[in-house]
């Protein structure tokens, strides 16, 4: 009950403290720990601070542990190539044009049209801090007027604001709950099965069975905050699929793509066209069924005979108790992900839901094979 009444007091404990409140139709959309400077009139002074001196600035955000967003700056490192292609893989050369946007921006994006005018220059605060007594996270959104026409010194204007954070998170802290209840698990778990451990990626991509080198270069092509959220107007990506070939020398490409290469170790790339053979799936409980299947498309791969190494290999692989078929999976999302969003790739890699058969979602009008 206590807890309980801690929280419903929060919502009205920051009303007091906010200098001005707005509503933006972007919920879940900006990440925590980010200030967007806004303007719907030119201050030149201000323009010059961030462009011309943006370490300034960005020094002010590291003491108060906020990034600071000046948005057409972050635009000129939006618009990059291998950024863009990796968002949407089939846009071509003359596709990928510089787009320009202003810092009133997200002034399209205020539910009242009225405060349009009340936002003339500052920083806007958007990120789920509250949560309501129905245990849902709540965002709240702040303006902090920021002007060069103020009686107050940008210094001191910067000043201010920092304390006003530091007291909004403070009271937001307090009025926390102190104590959280943890329920006691058993961490005895029975027995698994590769189909058990599978890590399926349907309903929500998860990174964590990809190996490190395709992580990392995810996490250099993707945004966070205010950043994704502009990749998302700025390129609306599409289900456009492309075709898969797979050559007489078995390399495998995606012509609509800008003819993308997407290359494996010989016996992951055996495993994946296994499961392109069979469009139907496969269950893990019957790989032992296509070990021979999978060492014949290993030898058109390797046709200069077969090593004791590769034949315990294949004999792991096909074996359901065995974790190495959930590795070869892993390794073949790794090899679509990192080139390409997951929001097109999942239609390339084996997936399916644990229990059930695991297959290519491709069309396979989609797959040539030459």
């Amino acid at each position: 009950m206590g807890n309980n009444n801690r929280q419903s007091l929060l919502p009205e404990e920051y009303l007091k403290l906010s200098v001005n409140q707005f509503e933006f139709g972007l919920e879940g959309k900006l990440a925590p720990k980010e200030l967007i400077y806004v303007a719907s009139k030119e201050d030149k002074e201000l323009t010059e601070l961030f462009e011309k001196k943006p370490e300034v600035i960005e020094r002010w955000g590291q003491m108060i542990g906020f990034h600071i967003i000046y948005l057409p700056l972050l635009m000129k490192r939006l618009v990059n190539k291998e950024v863009l292609q990796y968002r949407a893989p089939y846009l071509t050369e003359a596709e990928l044009t510089s787009t320009t946007i202003g810092n009133d921006f997200l002034l399209q994006y205020l539910q009242h049209s009225d405060d349009r005018r009340r936002m003339q220059h500052g920083l806007i605060r958007t990120e789920d801090i509250l949560r309501g007594n129905d245990g849902k996270g709540k965002a709240i959104n702040r303006f902090y007027p920021l002007s060069s026409k103020s009686n107050e010194s940008l210094a001191d204007q910067l000043h201010r604001i920092g304390k006003q954070i530091a007291h909004e998170e403070e009271l937001h802290e307090r009025l926390l709950p102190s104590n959280t209840q943890y329920d006691l698990v058993d961490d005895w778990k029975p027995d698994e099965d590769a189909d058990e451990r599978f890590n399926s990626q349907i309903g929500e991509e998860n990174t964590n069975d990809l190996i490190e080198e395709v992580k990392e270069r995810i996490a250099k092509l993707r945004q966070r905050g205010i950043s994704q959220y502009i990749l998302e107007q700025l390129i609306h990506p599409d289900d456009r699929l492309s075709r898969l070939v797979i050559t007489k020398d078995y390399g495998m490409l995606l012509p609509e793509y800008n003819n993308m290469e997407i290359k494996m170790e010989p016996l992951v790339k055996a495993v994946y066209l296994l499961f392109l053979k069979h469009p139907e799936g496969i269950l893990f409980k019957h790989l032992p069924d296509y070990r021979e299947e999978l060492t014949q498309i290993y030898v058109k791969l390797k046709p200069y005979g077969m090593s004791e190494r590769v034949i315990r290999s294949i004999e792991d692989v096909t074996n359901p108790l065995l974790n190495s078929i959930n590795e070869k999976c892993a390794r073949i999302r790794g090899a679509f992900v990192g080139q390409f969003d997951d929001h097109l790739a999942r239609h390339y890699y084996i997936d399916g839901l644990r229990g059930e058969a695991k297959r290519i979602a491709l069309p396979r009008d989609l797959v040539v094979w030459e």
